[in-house]
């Protein structure tokens, strides 16, 4: 189910919260006592951090399946993009005007058939993909293919880098591929307004 616009903007601000709570104490933000309903499904979601004005990334983390609450999992997450990222060295607080916070809500995931062509499947500008081979896995957001301008191909081949294996691991029947899509709500500016991204 769709979160309306509302909703989804409360989930940016609480991700932007967050961070902002565990920079002046190090301590992670506590779950509002009020907030909507819908918040209380458990959801994937990542929470991406940008730099304005040009977009490049500067920290994305989340969870691809609905572990624990949408409420919860967003606070996590945003923490985790700031400051767990690996690609990223710890945001810092002069950074927290510099950056865009978004939010991406993932719908349930769809297992690919492997007997019918995967490009067939998946869409750019609809679908994320999610990748699980052995011990590896992976997961690009459906606006990354948009960002890059790859086709249905070239995603498949980048998911495979992204889980850390070779650029065919798709052609594996060991591997198991899922689509997804993704509600997208963003920061148009640092702590400005906030939009619903459509792709």
């Amino acid at each position: 189910m769709d979160l309306s616009f509302d909703e989804g903007s409360y989930l940016v601000r609480l991700a932007r919260k967050s961070i902002e709570t565990y920079i002046d104490t190090k301590q992670m933000l506590k779950r509002p006592d009020n907030f909507p309903d819908v918040l209380e499904e458990k959801r994937g979601v990542f929470v991406t951090l940008n730099l304005y004005p040009d977009k490049r990334l500067r920290g994305c983390i989340g969870y691809p399946l609905a572990y624990e609450p949408l409420i919860d999992a967003t606070i996590s997450s945003a923490i985790s993009a700031a400051f767990s990222d690996p690609r990223f060295p710890p945001l810092n607080k002069d950074e927290l005007g510099k950056i865009v916070v978004e939010v991406t809500v993932l719908s349930p995931m769809i297992s690919l058939d492997k007997k019918i062509p995967y490009e067939r499947q998946i869409k750019v500008g609809r679908d994320g993909l999610f990748v699980v081979c052995g011990a590896n896995s992976g997961l690009l957001l459906p606006q990354v293919p948009v960002e890059w301008g790859w086709n249905e191909k070239e995603f498949l081949n980048e998911i495979c880098v992204k889980a850390g294996l070779n650029r065919d691991c798709y052609e594996n029947v060991h591997c198991d591929m899922y689509r997804f899509t993704g509600q997208i709500f963003e920061e148009i500016t640092p702590n400005g307004d906030i939009e619903e991204k459509n792709i």
